[in-house]
């Protein structure tokens, strides 16, 4: 499995040089790339890539590294187009959850069912410490002055709620 994961790693790099070399040596072709996709959308279409790889080497891993990349390249495009560069003190937090899709991609393509749980489970503590944090720097006023303790309360909840349920299937 690693040295797939390897591989495709390797024929990814090649790719992407010989897509720069292309982009220098043929000015037409830089033109038209400029054209249709701003830079923050070329990083989202190298996790793409990525992710295209390891579904055709066999590596159900890489689902994870093409998430986060593919991720940040979804934020900086956001950051880009509304310029709220500032919004980065609390976009941050997604970066986990692109780690917890990438964990229910690489269980669906075929690293099992304990893969997608950890990556759902992942999902929800990236989406409650994103609203937290843009609740915090004051992004998010949906919840009003209070939002922030709430969503504490509610993530101690759910932490105490997931861990009897877990002792709950392993006395069954």
């Amino acid at each position: 499995m690693k040295n797939r994961s390897q591989l495709a790693l390797g024929v990814i790099l090649i790719l992407l040089g010989v897509w720069f070399i292309a982009q220098q040596q043929i000015p037409a072709l830089k033109e038209w790339v400029g054209m249709y996709m701003q830079w923050p959308l070329n990083i989202v279409a190298i996790g793409g890539l990525i992710l295209l790889l390891g579904i055709l080497f066999g590596a159900p891993g890489m689902a994870i590294p093409a998430s986060i990349v593919a991720g940040i390249g979804g934020i900086l495009y956001y950051q880009q187009t509304f310029e709220d560069y500032e919004s980065w003190s609390y976009m941050w937090t997604l970066i986990i959850g692109f780690i917890g899709v990438g964990q229910v991609l690489s269980g669906l393509l075929g690293s099992g069912r304990g893969e997608i749980a950890s990556g759902l489970n992942t999902i929800v503590v990236s989406a409650v410490l994103f609203v937290l944090f843009a609740a915090i720097f004051g992004k998010l006023t949906i919840l009003g002055s209070f939002g922030p303790a709430i969503l504490l309360i509610l993530l101690g909840m759910w932490v105490i709620a997931r861990s009897l349920w877990r002792n709950r299937r392993k006395e069954n």
